[in-house]
């Protein structure tokens, strides 16, 4: 598999697990927040209300986190990459003895890592050293806008759930189904999660399916507290 090709896998398995969390912080905080005013009150219009609200406020707060975040990223990519096409017009040769030593640690020999060196560097030489010794493909850099926009549908995905699974049944369904509804989806989305991670499957849903209740329980009792209050 050639380095490109495991790049773009490994971006597209970041993608989907950032989908995955979102769409999993969308779901908790939505049932948290409507689950807490369902507490508290009886009015379809005030749930609604909130919910939407809490939609709104989390998607686009998760949109620029995530658009600052990802803009400060390619910013030090592209201030790496600028430093080491300073270094290559100044130390060719020196850039060249760095690129060999990086290719000889991977387990090539001394020979073949100086001639592999010398073929990528007469190829290109930046590319070679942005993928070797920075980690970067310095044509697929960071795109500040695709992760807002990804991260405002995860969340919103998430948030629908709840929203619409406690504003459609009757006035004494609407936590049960709620809670169920949730429970579930974080069930799914820990199962997800675990896949795209490699790590254990029942840890990851027993992690999130208890952090779902706990969030709706304490919303709930704060909600019925304020509500008799």
């Amino acid at each position: 598999m050639t380095d490109t090709r495991s790049a773009a896998i490994s971006t597209r398995l970041n993608w989907l697990r950032a989908g995955v969390l979102g769409a999993n912080d969308g779901i908790i905080s939505t049932a948290g927040l409507v689950v807490g005013v369902a507490g508290a009150t009886t009015s379809r219009t005030a749930i609604l209300t909130a919910g939407v609200a809490g939609l709104l406020a989390g998607s686009l707060s998760m949109a620029a986190g995530e658009y600052v975040s990802v803009s400060s990223q390619r910013d030090s990519e592209r201030a790496a990459l600028e430093v080491e096409r300073r270094e290559l017009a100044e130390e060719p040769e020196a850039e060249l003895d760095e690129l060999t030593e990086l290719l000889a640690a991977r387990g090539l020999s001394r020979d073949l890592a100086r001639e592999a060196a010398e073929q990528l560097t007469e190829r290109d030489a930046l590319r070679a050293h942005a993928r070797v010794e920075l980690g970067i493909e310095p044509d697929e850099l960071a795109n500040p806008w695709h992760a807002a926009f990804a991260s405002l549908l995860a969340f919103t995905a998430g948030a629908l759930l709840p929203l619409l699974a406690v504003v459609l049944p009757g006035a004494s369904w609407r936590v049960p189904v709620t809670v169920v509804a949730v429970l579930g989806a974080l069930a799914l989305c820990g199962v997800a999660s675990a896949r795209l991670g490699g790590a254990p499957v029942p840890r990851a849903v027993l992690r999130n399916v208890l952090g779902g209740a706990v969030a709706m329980a304490v919303t709930y009792a704060v909600g019925i507290w304020l509500g008799s209050a």
